[in-house]
């Protein structure tokens, strides 16, 4: 490959390596980053949404890119509730990671992120109330950066009635596939929240160790280039169906009893699978082929001519010792 690069002398802004060659952030978040610390300070105090629609990264795409710089430690938010009950939204977007903590001291050392505006005065209805105007929608827009009367929407995790202790028991099982596969390196959270996947594969009969192989198993030919995505597509596309127990919901594992189809007198025994002879008519028939002559019935022979064949052997050893 052949480079020719001419380094500008204005207009241009800086990029970090880190960012660039980032293994775990995508075109769209390295983007945006970038695009961001290029921005004057007339700017800054603008949505990240409204910014990311500039470069042209909406909807999904957004929510996709927002949410690895928010786990990487490259955004940051907070919520609150200011004068008058209006909900606002502060977002710090730096060019390398931060932990929540140093985050919080530059929050709190910089003027207000994101201004609140007064509360506004609201004039009284004029009019009668009009029926309900059908074929009018319109397409909501998306704001949850913005300054809103009500808390912003954000996407909850699935509510779940799972033992605790099979989500400990996934989580840890999680957090180990990085022994096997370093790329599948979780962080604790990140493993929490995968957790409550996991414990679905659980619940469908299936042990830790079928769950383990199932997630490491076809490993992708570019490699993973994000844990937390490939294990929650691997865990929600790959879920197998429930194994059926026994009760009156599901088949019944306990066979009725049978009736043998083998030689001498009538019986019945129960079959393990579809068997039609019990199991000492089918080792009667099989030393038969083998030997020629039918095989003695040890299910047959009394129980006190058993014991005192077993004390005979036994008597036996002792004496040839």
């Amino acid at each position: 490959m052949m480079r020719h690069a001419i380094a500008p002398s204005r207009r241009y802004t800086k990029a970090s390596h880190d960012v660039v060659r980032h293994p775990r952030l995508n075109s769209d978040a390295k983007i945006l980053i970038l695009y961001v610390q290029g921005l004057p300070e007339d700017d800054m105090y603008k949505p990240l949404s409204e910014l990311a629609q500039k470069v042209g990264i909406k909807g999904r795409a957004y929510q996709k890119a927002k949410q690895q710089l928010i786990q990487h430690g490259y955004v940051h938010e907070w919520r609150g509730q200011g004068p008058g009950g209006h909900w606002f939204t502060d977002q710090l977007v730096a060019n390398s990671p931060l932990t929540t903590e140093q985050a919080g001291h530059l929050r709190q050392d910089s003027p207000t992120l994101a201004p609140t505006p007064p509360p506004s005065t609201h004039s009284p209805t004029v009019g009668e109330p009009t029926p309900r105007t059908v074929g009018d929608y319109q397409p909501l827009e998306d704001h949850s950066d913005k300054t809103t009367p009500h808390p912003p929407s954000e996407p909850q995790p699935a509510a779940t009635t799972a033992d605790p202790a099979q989500l400990v028991r996934a989580e840890r099982l999680l957090l180990s596939l990085r022994h096997s596969r370093r790329e599948l390196h979780l962080g604790v959270s990140e493993a929490r929240a995968l957790a409550v996947e996991a414990v679905k594969w659980l619940e469908h009969g299936l042990s830790e160790s079928d769950l383990r192989q199932a997630l490491l198993a076809e490993r992708p030919e570019g490699g993973v280039r994000s844990a937390v995505g490939f294990l929650r597509y691997r865990l929600i596309q790959k879920l197998p169906e429930p194994q059926p127990l026994p009760g009156p919901d599901g088949p019944s594992l306990v066979r009725e009893l049978q009736e043998c189809e083998g030689p001498g007198e009538k019986h019945v025994f129960r079959p393990l699978a579809d068997e039609t002879e019990c199991p000492p008519c089918r080792r009667s028939a099989a030393h038969t082929a083998h030997r020629g002559a039918p095989a003695p019935d040890p299910g047959r022979v009394p129980w006190r001519e058993r014991f005192a064949r077993i004390n005979g052997a036994q008597t036996a050893l002792v004496g040839e010792g």
